[in-house]
């Protein structure tokens, strides 16, 4: 089986959840599918991150370790979470994204990883 990165993704200042209790719904439904997942034996790992705000880039190619603060990206668009998941091929890979997708309430990024 192939593992791939399914990514959230939500714009920056935009409000992903219009109240409170959207966002708990979205959670409880998150959690719901993270269970499917480890059920079906596609779970590998998964998390949410904190805002883009909390980031810290290290730039380790020169003389000296830089740190800045901040994304890298200075895109609106900012990942908000993750699944690595392994599936048959894209199109089941596909399938467990759009899931995903109605759980969270975000767009979700799929992208397979690359052969070692």
């Amino acid at each position: 089986m192939t593992q791939y990165l399914m990514s959230v993704w939500h714009t920056e200042g935009e409000d992903v959840y219009a109240s409170e209790e959207e966002m708990q719904q979205a959670f409880a439904d998150t959690d719901a599918f993270n269970q499917q997942l480890q059920q079906e034996g596609s779970w590998v790992f998964a998390g949410g991150l904190h805002p883009p705000s909390t980031a810290t880039v290290v730039d380790g190619q020169g003389d000296q370790v830089v740190t800045t603060d901040g994304p890298f990206s200075e895109a609106k668009e900012q990942i908000g979470g993750f699944w690595v998941v392994e599936a048959p091929d894209l199109d089941a890979a596909l399938a467990l994204a759009a899931r995903g997708s109605k759980a969270c309430r975000g767009r979700v990024e799929v992208r397979p990883f690359a052969d070692e």
